[in-house]
């Protein structure tokens, strides 16, 4: 049996996830993986740094570059409890990521909606991984907000 599966990281994301939920960040989660290990995470903070560009994939993807001295993470598996926006999606075109993982669709912002060749062709795309875990997370962050 393999240890290490797309719900064994996407759970790492669902962690980072939470840590946003906590500090009261919209609760997206995400690591980077590089030969079945994490080389960077991080979760959504755009209030916390006043930063609009602080998305736990961008902080994840700095983190993992950082981490390999390297721009380019053409060996590495992105995780991310909710799909992309397009922001992301850029960055991560730009990293030459091998694959990315997501949880949730975002029916309104996520990258799918123009096209998933935003990504380069050479990026694989796996989609709806614990899903239902992923979306619950933000269900209940916006039900706390409207209430």
């Amino acid at each position: 049996m393999e240890v290490f599966t797309d719900e064994y990281f996407m759970q790492r994301a669902i962690a980072e996830a939470q840590k946003a939920m906590e500090e009261d960040e919209i609760p997206i989660g995400a690591v980077v993986v590089y030969e079945n290990a994490i080389i960077g995470k991080g979760y959504n903070q755009t209030e916390k740094l006043n930063d609009v560009t602080a998305h736990a994939e961008m902080l994840a993807i700095t983190a993992a570059a950082s981490y390999l001295n390297s721009k380019f993470l053409d060996e590495c598996t992105l995780y991310v409890t909710i799909e992309p926006c397009l922001m992301c999606a850029g960055a991560i075109k730009w990293a030459r990521f091998h694959k990315i993982v997501f949880g949730a669709e975002e029916p309104k912002t996520g990258f799918t909606r123009i096209s998933k060749d935003l990504l380069g062709k050479k990026t694989q795309i796996s989609g709806g991984v614990m899903a239902e875990e992923c979306a619950a997370l933000m269900q209940h962050f916006f039900k706390q907000k409207r209430n």
